[in-house]
């Protein structure tokens, strides 16, 4: 007789592996909640710092808040007491708004008409534009009131989340599907009573009515959005809902422990409320960092067809040009061929003689043969396009300049709040400097006296020829002032340089600069060593996060204060400007993230930038570029 072999045993290893598998894809969705988002969202396209001022009347006390991302990782913010706030008077602008804006309605609006130019006589520098009323709080659209916790909360928004908040309030949508609200409501009761209800004897029947219809809502509302995607059948569960949800009122539970369960309720949807805000805060700071798809294609169209096809270096014919000083030379620092584009148009649109006018743009290697291309291919009437490759010049020309990459304008977001008036709005403002870039521009155009330096966020709508005839003495920069801001409100970021506490800061944008005077005054060798004492590493985010403080610093006593009407800003941000107001400024400013050739642009604003975009362009019907 054979003996019956023992059973096999069973192999434990794929079970336990199995099991292990399960374990862990149950983790992940409770960590992912838990965890919620990566806190990068607080950073914008161009600005690296945050500041919080208070702005109050001749008091003392008060607290600079600096947040400064780090390589888009997220937010840490740093506190720092201040032992005296500077008299500021006010905010120092004539276009912003005190509370949230409302929603503005797009008009067609005819061009600005023809605006004979007024020969400056005076300082400041008056602007050639047309008014019919001052620049004062009525060109500032009708503003909502709000109370202190709606300002509140606004602040709050802002600080976290930046002009999203400004995007998101205008373009939010009512709730307008009754059903689908109401099924939501009805959920929340009965979850907050099935707790209670199931610890009750003799009432297995209804918690098991109440868990089925907790379990159909559920499955309702994860299918249907609104109410057109609601199934047939809806009323019938409304009703069962209702008459579940009556038997549960009429039974004797602990209020106390229904109340917990709602308020645990509230908590849950404020923090999933919450998540779906930095989700969106996240998507949409993503889609003004990153170039979008059709300007991506354009300019690598271009840069192959400048390989592929014969030289349309418009340099060649018109190269003499680049270096007669008494030629008007405009500079523009741009990586986008678009916006590089927009600016001259605006400006040779506006500009009564253009024969002598020449236009420098520094890109980066990247974008160089793109530049070269389309200004080869497009012409500007009489002016002359002279297209540098910024990085190559420096690495070649002026190899001792640590850094050879091309830096935009730097843009910084200010936010300005009342200490003596709480209950106000704080006030956020865009406000744009030079970056490291700009203050090599005497070196690379050597041969030049004076240049007038354009943000490609600009748009022209006024010749500014009379700005070539302005005698600043022994001022090297042009601007415009805003003095909503002091350089005493920011001791702390100066840390101990000696500086005037009273000075006011400047915008760039359009800036008149006197390289004569530049050389004189030795301001890029003052910047290099400044430089020195606020970059705190060798990275790109220490370069562009000292900007403000040594653009202040640099030209302290050395700015010549130009009328604040020649530009308005704000574009990029703030949807509170008066229509009237934009459409007679001599030029536009759209210094913020929303900027106009991109989809998420304002688009009460985005219609002046279009005006001067290059039509009848294959490339740009190749690549679907409609901005």
């Amino acid at each position: 007789m054979k003996a019956t072999p023992p059973p096999a045993k069973r192999r434990r290893g794929p079970r336990l592996a199995v099991l292990a598998l399960v374990f862990c894809s149950l983790l992940v969705p409770i960590a992912f909640l838990f965890n919620r988002f990566p806190a990068v969202y607080v950073t914008d396209e161009r600005p690296q710092q945050e500041i919080d001022l208070p702005s109050l009347m001749e008091r003392s006390g008060g607290v600079i808040t600096v947040v400064k991302p780090e390589d888009g990782s997220g937010a840490n913010a740093e506190t720092k007491d201040t032992s005296e706030v500077i008299n500021r008077g006010g905010i120092g602008s004539h276009h912003k708004s005190d509370t949230v804006p409302s929603k503005v309605s797009v008009k067609k609006v005819p061009p600005p008409p023809k605006i004979e130019p007024l020969k400056p006589k005076t300082k400041p520098v008056p602007v050639p534009v047309q008014r019919t009323e001052g620049i004062s709080g009525n060109n500032m659209k009708p503003a909502k009131v709000q109370n202190a916790d709606d300002v509140e909360k606004a602040k709050a928004c802002q600080l976290e989340f930046g002009s999203y908040c400004l995007w998101s309030i205008e373009h939010k949508e009512v709730m307008k599907d009754t059903i689908v609200k109401r099924l939501k409501d009805q959920l929340f009761v009965a979850r907050s009573y099935y707790p209670s209800i199931a610890k009750l004897k003799g009432k297995e029947a209804l918690t098991r009515g109440l868990k089925q219809n907790i379990q159909e809502h559920e499955r309702v509302l994860s299918e249907s959005i609104v109410d057109a995607d609601l199934p047939s059948f809806i009323k019938i569960k409304i009703e069962k809902m209702d008459q579940t949800i009556a038997r549960a009122k009429a039974c004797t539970v602990d209020c106390n422990n229904v109340d917990r369960k709602l308020r645990q309720i509230l908590h849950m949807t404020e923090d999933e409320a919450h998540f779906h805000m930095k989700q969106s805060a996240y998507l949409y700071n993503l889609g003004v960092h990153t170039m979008p798809k059709s300007h991506h294609c354009l300019n690598m169209r271009l840069t192959v067809e400048y390989f592929k096809s014969a030289p349309l270096d418009s340099d060649d014919s018109a190269a003499h040009k680049f270096n007669v000083p008494d030629h008007r030379h405009y500079v523009i620092l741009s990586k986008n061929v678009l916006a590089a584009s927009v600016v001259i148009n605006s400006t040779i649109s506006n500009s009564e003689e253009t024969e002598n006018i020449v236009f420098h743009i520094l890109t980066d290697a990247q974008n160089f043969y793109a530049m070269k291309h389309w200004f080869g291919r497009n012409s500007y009437r009489e002016s002359a396009v002279h297209v540098i490759n910024y990085e190559q010049i420096i690495l070649e020309n002026l190899p001792e300049f640590s850094s050879q990459q091309l830096y935009l304008p730097e843009e910084f977001r200010v936010f300005i709040s009342n200490l003596e008036r709480p209950n106000e709005k704080t006030r956020m403002e865009y406000l744009s400097v030079f970056s490291h870039s700009h203050f090599f521009i005497p070196e690379i155009l050597k041969d030049l006296k004076k240049v007038i330096v354009l943000d490609d966020d600009v748009v022209v709508q006024s010749d500014l020829s009379f700005l070539w005839n302005i005698d600043m003495g022994d001022k090297v920069n042009g601007a415009v002032k805003f003095c909503g801001l002091r350089m005493g409100q920011l001791r702390n970021l100066l840390g101990k340089a000696t500086y005037d506490p009273q000075s006011c800061a400047w915008m760039s944008g359009v800036n008149v600069i006197d390289l004569e005077k530049w050389r004189e005054h030795n301001v890029t060798e003052n910047y290099l060593q400044l430089l020195k004492k606020f970059q705190h590493n060798d990275d790109e985010a220490s370069v562009r996060a000292a900007a403000l403080p040594i653009s202040l610093l640099a030209f302290e006593h050395l700015i010549y204060p130009l009328d604040e009407r020649l530009t308005i800003s704000g574009l990029g941000y703030d949807y509170a400007i008066k229509e009237e107001l934009v459409r007679n400024s001599a030029s536009l400013h759209y210094n913020g993230n929303m900027k106009p050739w991109l989809e998420l642009g304002i688009p009460d604003y985005r219609k002046y930038w279009k005006r001067f975009l290059t039509r009848d362009e294959r490339f740009m019907d190749e690549c679907n570029v409609s901005p």
